[in-house]
């Protein structure tokens, strides 16, 4: 009796739940990228509970390996414990299926197609490689949101999909910085589930050599190791630590057999003829002088070029032997970017050399050393890949360009007849940062957005039909000069990733940004689940003050993307879902101080972004950060750098322009402003500007440890205020020097400048503050 109630109840509570189950709305797809065909039912919907089954085919092997990491990411980031289960016979239903059928009606062997209906998600492909991607589009859809524990609810359907391009690709410098094994392999899972295809991994530069070579042990004994100048001193634990780090055979063929197994192909890159500082460092007779430079701790454009003989030809060809026994990828990438030949161009050795080549310049010269090299990678089944200045060469028709010079490069590439990889600088170089917030960490200029990635397109204007067949696809490269720590990576490539993913994969036709605004709040929520760091800027809220009327401070709030609802509080606490949602712009007497914070929310209730505080006050009207000050003239060359110190926690950012230590505060609000204080650090030089390097700005100094100078209007307006360094200069941290200035009405330009070299360290500006009060 007792067991027949328990039956009877267990029973009545199944039933009730389905019933609650089929009243709870269904989430509309939320997929990305985007897939080429969708088409949702009308009605009708499969419920995948905790505890369902998985079922592929027994003589399936590969098809059972991608349904057990389908399941334990299903675990990860649903926390729904699917089994997986293999077909012998008649079996009871599966929830989901994954089928190998060679002759499947899909598009290619990357293709797949979903059907969701009948009480059970279904996925066909002819390959292992498209059962994968479809692995991941069901994945999506059963995480639409960022429910845990819970059944997913998917809509009835069916989705027919493939890739636009073939190469779908991101570059990961390991030369500038070093990633662990363990860091690189959650990388390229996160790759996976954006359906990439291609981790170009740049493995030798000026900064490092990160390959090990036996037949040249110096190499990574030598090459591998640099001095630790400015943040990378925190990495080591101070500056007399050298940096070091290089990958040894056995980590390469893991990180090889682990893309592969994610059905990403692994292209290495080995720089050639230029940024080879590292390798003459560890071999002198490698360059053209025959001395032993530094390995680099300079980035930039350095001149230690590989000397164009046949010595050094065949130490690449030694090198690319060994690479092509570690990376069966049958690309191989050979650099060829930025070659300063001033060395060569001084050396008679090589300007005879290249006279007896009948060669005409120093560019043919470079051409004629990387023909050497992609012939040789193509006489033993290789196709070279390399820069658009590759082209400079009689390089064979088989090499790919990989343009970052577009799309002038990737025109004259197609036009003959190559292969071209879209891999376009600045849009798709993402050491760029993502906004103009304060809070950015370290990068270039200017912004690249997340929509400036995704209105990228792949194919240049003016690009014919018969051209198009020879793109293979995008890429997007991540230069790790500002790069020092995985996290730094994932802010730079997270989301941006995204919108790489859906201009390499979905259809032309079918991109649309706002559509692809409303499923970032469910791959925000993936990541989430994933645990990556990734960058909220898009979404997050912007604070711009300005002079009120009667005694008030306006504040208008926005955010990159305008998308989602921002809510905010005054009064510190941290909003939610049901605070004021802003509408207009907002209104603070002037003589309080009222700690506002904002935070995005998406329609859904999610959290866009982590919240944003801003402290509203007189004060707050009268300081400037230095991403709010302009730098002064033309700028050269406008970076925002990490302070070097302190070793251990937070260290400030600062905008500046490495070749002229100024900036301007434009309408700057004098009346009844006494003094100045400039919040000021100063910054290792570490940078090889080549040609650039005399258009550095020098100012005399006034006093052995320099000065910082403030004049009014313009540069050489009037002198508004002098603040010696000697209190600065005794210090490696952050220092608030003041100064009283003479009494001023109206806005003006204020010009700040530091007199010295920047060559000798440089000083930079954190924050400029007005001060009424002259005991300040």
């Amino acid at each position: 009796m007792r067991t027949a109630c328990l039956l009877m109840l267990a029973v009545l509570m199944s039933t009730a739940a389905n019933v609650v189950l089929a009243d709870t709305p269904v989430a509309a797809w939320s997929l990305l990228p985007r897939p080429a065909e969708m088409h949702p039912a009308a009605q009708g919907a499969v419920t995948v509970s905790d505890g369902d089954r998985v079922l592929v085919r027994a003589d399936e092997a590969q098809a059972l390996a991608i349904a057990q990491r389908f399941a334990a990411l299903v675990a990860t980031t649903r926390g729904l414990r699917l089994r997986v289960a293999t077909q012998t016979g008649r079996q009871s239903p599966a929830a989901i299926v994954f089928r190998l059928d060679p002759h499947a009606d899909v598009a290619n062997d990357a293709g797949y197609r979903v059907a969701i209906g009948d009480g059970k998600i279904e996925v066909t492909a002819r390959t292992t490689r498209g059962l994968f991607y479809g692995g991941v589009t069901v994945w999506q859809l059963l995480t639409p949101d960022a429910a845990r524990n819970t059944p997913a609810r998917v809509a009835d359907g069916r989705i027919v999909d493939h890739p636009r391009f073939a190469w779908r690709g991101l570059m990961l410098d390991s030369a500038r910085h070093f990633q662990s094994v363990v860091d690189i392999k959650k990388l390229i899972d996160w790759m996976s589930f954006h359906k990439l295809n291609v981790l170009h991994w740049h493995l030798s530069d000026d900064q490092g050599w990160r390959l090990e070579i036996p037949n040249y042990p110096e190499l990574t004994k030598i090459g591998a190791c640099r001095k630790a100048v400015g943040p990378d001193a925190a990495l080591t634990g101070g500056p007399d630590k050298p940096y070091c780090g290089f990958y040894t055979d056995a980590e390469v063929r893991d990180i090889v057999h682990y893309a592969a197994q994610r059905f990403i192909e692994v292209v290495p890159e080995i720089d050639i003829p230029g940024h080879s500082q590292a390798a003459i460092a560890s071999y002198p007779w490698l360059g053209v002088s025959g001395k032993r430079p530094e390995v680099s701790t300079d980035w930039g454009i350095n001149t230690w070029l590989l000397k164009p003989d046949a010595r050094s030809v065949k130490f690449v060809e030694d090198v690319m032997d060994h690479v092509m026994a570690l990376f069966p990828s049958k690309y191989i990438h050979i650099g060829g970017d930025e070659a300063a030949k001033d060395q060569w161009e001084a050396s008679p050795e090589v300007r005879a050399h290249m006279k007896k080549l009948g060669l005409a310049n120093m560019e043919q010269l470079q051409g004629w050393f990387t023909t050497q090299v992609a012939n040789y990678l193509q006489k033993h089944g290789r196709i070279a890949v390399g820069w658009d200045e590759i082209l400079h060469g009689k390089v064979p028709t088989s090499a790919v360009v990989m343009s970052w010079n577009a799309p002038s490069g990737a025109v004259k590439a197609l036009q003959e007849g190559h292969d071209v990889v879209m891999s376009s600088s600045p849009t798709l170089y993402l050491d760029h940062y993502q906004s103009d917030l304060h809070d950015e960490p370290p990068g270039r200029p200017d912004v690249e957005s997340l929509k400036d990635v995704y209105d990228y397109d792949p194919v240049p204007s003016g690009t014919t039909a018969a051209e198009v067949q020879h793109i293979l696809g995008v890429q997007a490269n991540l230069w790790a000069e500002y790069m020092p720590t995985f996290a730094r990576v994932q802010h730079a490539v997270f989301p941006r990733i995204a919108a790489l993913s859906e201009i390499a994969w979905s259809p032309a036709s079918t991109q649309d940004w706002g559509r692809f605004l409303q499923r970032m709040p469910a791959e925000l929520a993936r990541y989430r689940a994933l645990g990556i760091e990734y960058a909220d800027s898009a979404f997050a809220p912007a604070f711009v003050l300005s002079q009120g009327t009667n005694g008030t401070i306006e504040v208008a709030l926005s955010n990159q993307t305008d998308f989602g609802a921002i809510r905010y509080t005054t009064d510190g606490t941290v909003p939610e879902v049901a605070s004021t949602r802003y509408s207009k712009p907002l209104s603070f007497p002037v003589d309080k101080s009222t700690i506002l914070r904002a935070v995005s929310f998406a329609a859904n209730g999610f959290e866009l972004a982590a919240p944003r505080t801003q402290v509203v006050d007189a004060a707050a009207l009268l300081t400037r950060n230095s991403d709010q000050l302009e730098p002064c003239g033309k700028p050269l060359i406008v970076l925002r750098l990490e302070d070097d110190w302190p070793l251990d926690g937070p260290r400030a950012v600062y905008r500046l322009d490495i070749a002229n230590m100024c900036w301007q505060w434009k309408g700057a609000p004098l009346d009844g402003v006494k003094r100045i204080a400039l919040t000021v650090g100063n910054v290792p030089w570490n940078f090889a500007l080549w040609k650039d390097d005399s258009s550095v700005v020098t100012r005399p100094k006034q006093t052995p440890a320099g000065e910082f100078q403030v004049h009014r209007d313009s540069c050489d307006g009037p002198l508004l205020a002098t603040l010696p360094l000697a209190k600065a200069a005794q210090t490696k941290l952050q220092t608030t020097l003041t100064a009283n200035i003479p009494a001023t009405t109206g806005s003006h330009t204020l010009c700040v400048f530091a007199t010295g070299d920047p060559r000798d360290g440089m000083w930079a500006v954190g924050k400029v503050q007005l001060l009424m009060d002259p005991t300040r």
